[in-house]
């Protein structure tokens, strides 16, 4: 007589989380393995939007779509670009009837988390080893001495170092030359209005001499920066003082010199949270030969570049794909199998189009092929852009 696949799920990350709920409202038993020690040990990074055929379409299956409404900011969608010098190129500004809102990443994690049983999700687990028992199932060893198992099934919901890839590739992700550094800006609309107006509802762009700056709206009043440079993957470290955080502000300020004053600003505000992201990506295509009892989904699967905001949204999609395989089949080792294939296919296009966006960012057209890809989409979704007189 068969049983339903035991199931152990590596990384509460939104991947990771979603693929629970579903396999809960499945009827369908799995237990997630977190190296953090509790759900806000650490900052879950800026905003994201959810695209309606994927990370939507992933809350909807899993019964939470009122919760998503709740968490969604709609009016956070615009998009503005300008140049080093200040200079507005494009202005998205009335983007509220848009159906890709931002949702910060800790609130997601909040309402996916308050849908699972509180035991399903087992923190401080930093897992160290994957080991085959002689009947083909797999037992979990984590840094703590402790071990769990057996499972019938193990997801690597894990990151972009997964320690669970390895079982199944041998391919690590790779540097893309770009170099981040994060910062945030707190009580933003209060403390600093002129930073709040040049923002807007929702993220500027800013790009010249070979430098750029991604600035996001997040929720209560606050703003997340990305600083980014075309430099070796060391670069960041070495050159700012991370441990001094008002040290790593200036020197990350005067990197910027010839910049107009006001977006120098954005570094100047910022508050004690600034540190480097080298941003890596594995292989376009990246995929490996099906192993029983093994499966990798989200950036674990298909690590990419955040340019083009499809990361996440892959990951939901992966996880809901992966649950309805596994809900639908009668045989879960088929369903992984299939559910494997449809995801290598699906993730080209996504995959290849951040790859491309990465490769050209920073090059002396970066900043017109920025403005050619937002008029094009928004030309798609039949909107306009303001233009400066």
């Amino acid at each position: 007589m068969t049983h339903p696949p035991r199931i152990a799920i590596v990384g509460a990350g939104p991947g990771g989380l979603t693929l629970a709920r579903l396999l809960f409202v499945a009827g369908l038993d799995a237990t997630v393995f977190e190296r953090e020690a509790h759900a806000l040990e650490r900052p879950q990074g800026g905003t994201l939007d959810l695209h309606v055929q994927t990370g939507q379409l992933a809350l909807e299956r899993a019964g939470l779509t009122a919760e998503f409404l709740r968490i969604a900011r709609y009016d956070d969608q615009g998009t503005r670009l300008y140049d080093s010098q200040g200079q507005l190129l494009l202005a998205h500004d009335e983007a509220s009837g848009g159906d890709r809102p931002e949702v910060d990443r800790t609130a997601l994690r909040e309402i996916l988390l308050a849908s699972l049983p509180a035991a399903s999700v087992r923190w401080g687990h930093t897992l160290r080893d994957v080991s085959a028992r002689d009947d083909g199932t797999y037992d979990l060893s984590f840094d703590d001495g402790t071990r769990a198992g057996p499972f019938d099934l193990v997801v690597g919901a894990d990151g972009a170092w997964s320690r669970v890839r390895p079982l199944v590739s041998r391919y690590q992700p790779q540097y893309s030359g770009l170099t981040f550094v994060e910062f945030g800006i707190d009580d933003v609309d209060a403390r600093h209005p002129a930073l709040s107006a040049l923002v807007g509802r929702g993220k500027i762009g800013i790009e010249g001499q070979g430098r750029g700056l991604i600035v996001q709206r997040n929720g209560h009043a606050h703003l997340r920066g990305y600083a980014f440079f075309r430099v070796p993957a060391d670069w960041a470290a070495q050159r700012f003082d991370f441990a001094t955080p008002a040290t790593a502000r200036a020197q990350l300020a005067a990197e910027y010199d010839g910049w107009a004053e006001g977006l120098i600003d954005l570094i100047r505000a910022g508050n004690d949270a600034i540190a480097a992201r080298p941003i890596h990506a594995l292989p376009v295509g990246h995929h490996w030969p099906n192993r029983i009892g093994i499966t990798l989904i989200g950036d674990a699967a298909h690590l990419m570049s955040p340019f083009g905001g499809e990361g996440v949204n892959a990951a939901m999609l992966d996880a809901a794909e992966l649950a309805r395989h596994l809900s639908e089949s009668s045989d879960w080792r088929e369903a992984v199998k299939t559910f494997e294939e449809e995801m290598f296919s699906r993730v080209v296009e996504p995959a290849t189009g951040a790859a491309e966006a990465a490769a050209t960012e920073l090059s002396h057209v970066s900043l017109e092929l920025s403005l050619a890809h937002y008029r094009a989409y928004m030309t798609a979704q039949g909107e306009s852009a303001s233009r400066p007189q």
